[in-house]
């Protein structure tokens, strides 16, 4: 839970039931197009030995090639590239939109991660699993839950009995239970 001035948010994940392989998504494909990426900024930046991740490009770096990618990169590995830059980038001011209670900050953070989810990564509507993340005030979260579970279970009786909707409670970062 946060608290935002007088009002405090709960996270609620709600699954749809859909399950289907990873691997049937072209998720793997994806994962060869971000190092194939990588190995080019790497080049860029003058560093061609070294292992071909976006995770060794540092957000200062790519910002100084972002030019040169948006002429020299193929359409395709930019828009991952993108995806996975942006995503980087919105991960820390996400927390610190968290940490300040600033929800409708973060919320247009998760709905921007969605969106380049779908068009910069190409991934889906709801990830490869099929969840949505909503943040609801903490006193309406069981009656959201519900009201969910209910309203599913009527346009999707079959999917609505292998998709749970949990509502979650935040700490303090990860941590063994």
């Amino acid at each position: 839970m946060v608290a935002m001035g007088q009002m405090k948010a709960q996270p609620v994940i709600t699954q749809w039931g859909i399950r289907k392989s990873i691997i049937a998504t072209g998720y793997n494909t994806r994962v060869d197009e971000c190092r194939a990426a990588a190995a080019t900024m790497l080049r860029m930046l003058g560093r061609p030995a070294e292992t071909p991740l976006l995770g060794n490009v540092t957000l200062e770096e790519y910002d100084s090639l972002k030019e040169r990618l948006e002429v020299e990169l193929d359409p395709v590995l930019l828009r991952r590239s993108r995806h996975f830059f942006e995503e980087s980038r919105r991960v820390h001011e996400g927390r610190e939109a968290w940490a300040a209670g600033d929800l409708s900050r973060f919320g247009a953070l998760m709905s921007s991660s969605g969106m380049s989810s779908i068009v910069n990564y190409e991934c889906g509507g709801a990830g490869f699993r099929g969840c949505c993340v909503a943040l609801v005030l903490a006193d309406e979260a069981f009656n959201v839950a519900e009201h969910v579970k209910r309203e599913y279970s009527k346009i999707q009786p079959e999917l609505s009995r292998e998709a749970p909707v949990l509502i979650l409670d935040t700490g303090d970062g990860a941590r063994v239970l």
